[in-house]
């Protein structure tokens, strides 16, 4: 366990962190409205954008103001302009682009303002949609999954070893990020691709994009209410168990045992506390964003993965891959010898 050095607090630095929400307020605001597309061509007015985007002219005026403050747009008279280089991350087809994850910032951002209630009562904030409804919340959730995953996944995959699958099982696969990844470094392997049906469009888009739509079996369901598509000796649990209760992912790795082939192996990605679960700080204020968010999520330790696996069926508990974020990587086997002929 990690020793942790006293934090030397004075009043300025705790009014500092108490308005620390207000940047990123404004950030998810913009990002909602999606007004940097709106200037991703040319400088504009006020009042033109209020046109274009249908917002109250003296609301929005303010909000560009603070952007300019926040040097996340450039003024010049009466016009704002997109800075050189912003347009890549914040527009939606910018080459580096995480406007998805800043539009489902403004999301939690609703959850988090309700925490003291939710601890009260130990139940999850009232979800409170965005300007766009509930299908631009979950377009917006998929998309800042695949914002986060894409530059990473080939290096974090590489941490699963061996490699050596023939058919990968991604559960709540969103829009086929990992999937692409793992068969573009097994590139004999197929795959099956579970996750809702809404979901299931957005991944036919990423995978024909890819060209890789030919090795992909794309399969609707609920993986919490429905049987798993079976003969898989690989399943990829990624960023799932966090939102589950330990009772949940015991369900869920049953499942799984089932669907696997003996031999298969289940990996999972995610947040992986220490034992005080109090490091990392990125996973102790994850586990809030779960409790705003969820029934019975959380962050777990690597004691009780290996606990739910292990009642689960599986054997052989490891951990795979350390990260301070969500990129901790336990691998578990299925008991038996995979067929590879």
């Amino acid at each position: 366990m990690r020793s942790k050095l006293p934090q030397r607090w004075t009043a300025e630095k705790i009014l500092a962190l108490g308005r620390s929400y207000q940047g990123a307020a404004v950030l998810a605001g913009a990002a909602e409205l999606d007004l940097f597309s709106a200037l991703s061509c040319a400088p504009r007015t006020a009042a033109a954008l209020a046109r274009t985007l249908r917002c109250d002219l003296r609301a929005l005026t303010i909000l560009l103001d603070a952007l300019v403050a926040l040097r996340l747009l450039g003024k010049s008279g009466v016009n704002y302009a997109l800075p050189a280089g912003l347009g890549a991350l914040l527009i939606p087809d910018g080459t580096q682009s995480v406007l998805a994850m800043a539009q489902h910032q403004a999301h939690c951002l609703r959850n988090w303002a309700q925490l003291a209630q939710v601890a009260k009562t130990g139940r999850p904030a009232r979800r409170t949609p965005g300007i766009g409804g509930e299908e631009a919340a979950q377009e917006a959730f998929i998309g800042a999954m695949h914002n986060i995953s894409a530059p990473i996944a080939g290096k974090v995959i590489r941490a699963v070893q061996p490699l050596r699958f023939r058919h990968l099982l991604d559960i709540g696969g969103a829009s086929g990020t990992w999937t692409i990844a793992f068969l573009r470094a097994c590139p004999s392997a197929q795959a099956t691709l579970f996750d809702l049906p809404p979901v299931i469009r957005m991944a036919r888009r990423h995978l024909a994009a890819a060209r890789l739509a030919k090795r992909v079996k794309l399969v609707a369901g609920d993986f919490m209410r429905d049987e798993l598509p079976a003969g898989a000796d690989l399943a990829w649990v990624s960023a799932i168990v966090h939102q589950n209760s330990r009772a949940q992912n015991r369900a869920l790795f049953s499942k799984i045992f089932a669907a696997l082939v003996p031999g298969g192996r289940i990996a999972i990605r995610d947040i992986l506390m220490e034992e005080d679960r109090t490091c990392p700080v990125a996973g102790a204020l994850f586990a809030v964003n779960m409790l705003v968010a969820t029934e019975g999520g959380g962050t777990f330790t690597f004691a009780e993965l290996r606990k739910d696996l292990e009642v689960a069926g599986f054997g052989e508990v490891a951990t795979m891959r350390r990260d301070e974020a969500m990129n901790a990587i336990v691998v578990a086997k299925k008991p038996g010898a995979v067929c590879r002929a």
